[in-house]
């Protein structure tokens, strides 16, 4: 028998938690709903929710540092070029370069918390 579940959705942890809500508010273009200062802030993403939390006090230890971790958030884009100018302009330059796959060109990136990002057009 399976987990009987009403719904899925990604949080990532932010020791920095205003940094990245505003990374997040400025590269999705939208206002966080909910959004509780300093705890919570949820982005709809085409299918779906991306929560930013604040790690309790006791728990910051866990969460400050994501680099090395295997989860990535890969947002498809219309136009990989323009997706790296806005990372660019924003201060969050992607490190390498572009890379062909069989499902189309990417880049990584890195969000102020160090969360990778994966920005992919479908060729």
């Amino acid at each position: 028998m399976g987990l009987a579940y009403s719904n899925a959705f990604v949080t990532l942890a932010a020791t920095n938690f205003e940094q990245v809500v505003q990374f997040y508010h400025q590269l999705l273009s939208q206002t966080p709903h909910p959004y509780q200062p300093g705890r919570y802030a949820e982005f709809q993403i085409s299918g779906l929710r991306l929560g930013i939390f604040q790690p309790q006090p006791s728990h910051q230890q866990e969460f400050s540092n994501s680099l090395g971790s295997g989860l990535s958030l890969c947002l498809e884009v219309e136009n990989l070029e323009t997706a790296i100018a806005l990372l660019t302009e924003m201060g969050y330059s992607p490190p390498g370069n572009i890379n062909t796959a069989s499902h189309g060109r990417e880049i990584y990136g890195y969000d102020p918390g160090g969360n990778r990002l994966i920005l992919h057009q479908y060729k």
